[in-house]
C-alpha cells in the first residue's frame, strides 16, 4: 500500500479546544464531568460537553465543532481554505448529525401547528462532508459515514482507500457530534449512563458518560506531501472492519468481531503483533464493552499489554471518537507518553487486563486505535511514526 501521511489535526473536545489544550489535561489528569448546559433535562447523567464554546445559531453544533478542529488541522498541515486546485475529498464520521432531531421544530409543530423552515433548513445544510467540502471549495468525493461509535474511524478507512487507490491526493477526515438531548435520553434508556465519572475497565464501573467533539485530520499521499514539503513523522498504516452482528447494542462477549477487524488491520499494515507498543481502547466503560473488549486484548496481545481509554477524559463522543482517539494515538506515538487511564482503580477479574494507571512512557513506531460500535460494528486504525 502507498504510505498515507497525517500531514494535519485538529481536535476539540471537553478536554481542550485545541490537541495542545488536551495533551495537558491529559498530563495533568484534569476532569470534569457535570450536568449538561446546551437543553434541559430531569435527568442527571453528567456529561463531557466543550464548554463556553459559542458558535452561529445558523448551523449545527456538531459542524461548528468540525470547523474548530478543521481550522487547526488546516494550520498544521500548512494548507489554505480552498482546495479546488488539488485532488482532494472529504470523508466524516458522525451519528448525531444525521438525525432529524430538531426539538424546536417539533415543539413549534405540535404546539402551534406551525412548521417552520428555518430548522429544517439549519438541519438540511449540516452533512458535515458536503459542508466542509463546499466551504474548502473540495470537488472531489465526500461522503458522510454514519455507523454509530465507529463512524469516525471508519471515515478514516474509507478516506485511507481513496488514497491508496490513487482516487485522491488529500483527504479531509475524521468525525463530529455534539451533546443532544435524544441520545441523552437515549442511551439513559439503555441503562448504560453513570451517574458519576466514568471508570473505563475498573472493576467497579458503571456506565458512560456522553461527550461532544470533532477530530479532523489531513491525510494525503506520500508524494502530495514531499511535493508540499511538509514534515512527514506519521502515517496511517492500517485499516480494519468487520461485524460481528451479535446484538443491535451489545458487542459479542468473546470479542471475535474486534480481534477480526484487528487481524485485517495488521495485515494491512504488515506488522507482527509485537510491533504494537500500545492499544488506544474503545473502553466505554460499560459492563459489556470493557469485558468483550479487555478479553480480546488480552487474548491477541497478552498480559504485557499497555493500553488506555481516553473516554474518562472526553465522555463517549459517539461519531467523533474513533477520529479523536486516532489523534490522540498519533499524538502519543510523537510525544512518546500515554495517560493514565483516568478512573481505574481495581482490576476486573472478569476481563484479567489492567489498563495503565499512570502517564507512561513508550517507545516505538506503531500503535492501534480500536472502536465497536452498535450493530456490531468494529473498526482498527494502526499509526506509525517515522
Amino acid at each position: 500500500m502507498n504510505p498515507v501521511v497525517i500531514s494535519g489535526m485538529g481536535a476539540i473536545c471537553a478536554a481542550g479546544k485545541t490537541t495542545g489544550e488536551i495533551l495537558s489535561s491529559f498530563e495533568s489528569c484534569r476532569r470534569a464531568p457535570a450536568r449538561p448546559t446546551v437543553f434541559a433535562s430531569s435527568l442527571d447523567f453528567p456529561v463531557f460537553e466543550v464548554l463556553k464554546f459559542s458558535h452561529s445559531p445558523q448551523i449545527m453544533r456538531t459542524l461548528a465543532l468540525a470547523y474548530a478542529a478543521l481550522d487547526e488541522a488546516l494550520l498544521a498541515a500548512g494548507l489554505s481554505g480552498d482546495l479546488s486546485g488539488l485532488r482532494a475529498g472529504v470523508c466524516l464520521g458522525t451519528t448525531v448529525a444525521s438525525q432529524l432531531n430538531n426539538e424546536a421544530w417539533y415543539r413549534q409543530y405540535r404546539s402551534q401547528g406551525q412548521m417552520l423552515p428555518e430548522p429544517i433548513d439549519i438541519y438540511f445544510k449540516g452533512n458535515l462532508a458536503q459542508a466542509l467540502a463546499v466551504r474548502m471549495k473540495v470537488t472531489g468525493p465526500a461522503l458522510t459515514i454514519v455507523n454509530a461509535c465507529s463512524s469516525g474511524a471508519d471515515a478514516i478507512g474509507v478516506a485511507l482507500d481513496w488514497l491508496s487507490t490513487d482516487l485522491c491526493d488529500i483527504v479531509i477526515t475524521g468525525g463530529a457530534d455534539e451533546i443532544n438531548h435524544v441520545p441523552y435520553c437515549g442511551f439513559g434508556a439503555l441503562s448504560v449512563t453513570s451517574t458519576s465519572p466514568c471508570r473505563p475497565f475498573d472493576k467497579n464501573r458503571n456506565g458512560l458518560n456522553l461527550g461532544e467533539g470533532a477530530g479532523i485530520l489531513i491525510l494525503e499521499t506520500e508524494t502530495s506531501a514531499r511535493r508540499r514539503s511538509r514534515k512527514i513523522d506519521m502515517f496511517v498504516s492500517g485499516y480494519g472492519a468487520a461485524a460481528d452482528a451479535y446484538h443491535l447494542t451489545a458487542p459479542r462477549p468473546d470479542g471475535s468481531g474486534l480481534e477480526a477487524a484487528i487481524g485485517v488491520a495488521m495485515a494491512q499494515a504488515d506488522l507482527n503483533l509485537k510491533d504494537i507498543v500500545f492499544v488506544n481502547a474503545h473502553g466505554t466503560s460499560t459492563r459489556d464493552n470493557d469485558r468483550a473488549e479487555g478479553r480480546a486484548l488480552l487474548r491477541i496481545f497478552g498480559e504485557d499489554l499497555k493500553f488506555l481509554s481516553t473516554k474518562g477524559f472526553t465522555g463517549h463522543t459517539l461519531g467523533a471518537a474513533g477520529a479523536l482517539e486516532a489523534i490522540f494515538t498519533a499524538l502519543a506515538l510523537r510525544h512518546g507518553w500515554i495517560s493514565a487511564n483516568i478512573g481505574f482503580e481495581e482490576l476486573d477479574e472478569d476481563i484479567g487486563l489492567a489498563p495503565v494507571a499512570i502517564k507512561t512512557s513508550v517507545s516505538g513506531r506503531s500503535a492501534l486505535s480500536t472502536s465497536l460500535a452498535f450493530g456490531g460494528n468494529n473498526a482498527a486504525v494502526i499509526i506509525t511514526g517515522q
